[in-house]
């Protein structure tokens, strides 16, 4: 565990220790359980990330032409492919 400072106004930290005392639980317990239950209260369904999401549904099909779209190579060429035979 990582050891971290809360501040409190006094008036919550009497009421957390006590209510600590009446549970018979260490404050740092008692502040544990009630961050967690906070939090998986508000917790957010996963979201996959969109980094990956151009919005086009071709790339699969255009991929040699997407990656060498923005390349001056072979003098501003794109490089022959072949295509494979079917066995």
């Amino acid at each position: 565990m990582k050891r971290t400072t809360i501040f409190l106004p006094e008036s919550l930290e009497r009421q957390l220790q006590q209510f600590a005392r009446r549970q018979e639980k260490p404050v740092a317990a008692v502040v544990r359980e009630a961050v967690t239950k906070h939090l998986e209260s508000h917790r957010e369904p996963f979201q996959m990330p969109r980094t990956f999401d151009s919005g086009r549904s071709d790339v699969a099909t255009r991929f040699e032409e997407l990656v060498f779209q923005d390349f001056d190579i072979h003098g501003g060429t794109q490089p022959r492919t072949t295509k494979r035979k079917k066995r």
